[in-house]
C-alpha cells in the first residue's frame, strides 16, 4: 500500500452502472434544459462512490460525457474540491480538523492517537489498506471540536480515547455511533440546556 501513496493506476474505462445512472438522471432532472452541467458536483460524487471511493480519470470523461462538458471543466471542478479523491483511498477515510477552533481543543493529540492508532499519517495510506488519514481546514461542526469525519460520518467531542476507541472498532467490522462522542445532546451545551427549559404557560400564545 505504500507504492499506492505516490502512483496512482488508472483505469482505462468507466461507466455509471444502470442503477447510477437512474440517479444520474434524476440529478440532471432537477435543473433547467441545457443546465445540465450544474450536476457536475453530484456525479462526480456518485462517480467516486462507485470507483471505491476515488476519481480516476475515466470516471471524470464519463462525467463530462453524460453532461456534454469538455472534460476539462470537469477536471477544474473535481481539482478544486477536497470532497473528491483523485488516487486510491483506505477502507476508511479519517479527515481530521486542524482548525482553530479544533486545535484550541485539542487537535494536536487527536492527530497524534490517529496516527499512532493507523501507522499512517496525512496524505498516505496504511500498510493494510484500511485507513487513509486526511487533513481538513474546517468540518463545519466548530462548538463540538475537537472533531474527524470517517467516510460520510461525523465524530464530535473528542478525546484522544474516543479516537482509538472508533478506529479499532472500525478495524474490528464494527460500527460507532456518530455524533458526540461525551453526554451532549448535538450541539447543546455538555451540562445540557441552560435557556428556555421549561415550556410556555398554558394557554400561552392562544
Amino acid at each position: 500500500m505504500n507504492e499506492q501513496n505516490t502512483i496512482v493506476e488508472q483505469p482505462t474505462s468507466f461507466a455509471f452502472t444502470l442503477e447510477n445512472m437512474e440517479r444520474v438522471k434524476n440529478h440532471i432532472a432537477k435543473y433547467p434544459d441545457g443546465k445540465q452541467a450544474s450536476a457536475c458536483m453530484p456525479l462526480l460524487d456518485l462517480a467516486q462512490r462507485q470507483h471505491d471511493g476515488w476519481l480516476p480519470r475515466a470516471a471524470m470523461d464519463h462525467v463530462a460525457e453524460v453532461l456534454d462538458m469538455p472534460p476539462i471543466r470537469v477536471y477544474e471542478v473535481a481539482t478544486f474540491y477536497t470532497m473528491y479523491n483523485l488516487k486510491p483511498v483506505g477502507r476508511h477515510h479519517v479527515q481530521v480538523c486542524t482548525s482553530l477552533p479544533c486545535w484550541l481543543r485539542g487537535s494536536d493529540e487527536i492527530v497524534k492517537r490517529c496516527n499512532e492508532v493507523t501507522g499512517t499519517e496525512f496524505g498516505k495510506t496504511s500498510n493494510d489498506g484500511q485507513f487513509t488519514m486526511t487533513e481538513t481546514e474546517c468540518l463545519g461542526a466548530c462548538v463540538n471540536a475537537p472533531m474527524m469525519q470517517i467516510g460520510d460520518d461525523f465524530y464530535e467531542d473528542l478525546t484522544p480515547d474516543d479516537v482509538e476507541r472508533i478506529l479499532n472498532a472500525l478495524k474490528n467490522g464494527e460500527t460507532i455511533k456518530p455524533g458526540p462522542q461525551n453526554t451532549r445532546h448535538g450541539s447543546e451545551p455538555v451540562g445540557g440546556l441552560t435557556t428556555l427549559t421549561q415550556g410556555a404557560a398554558k394557554g400561552e400564545g392562544s
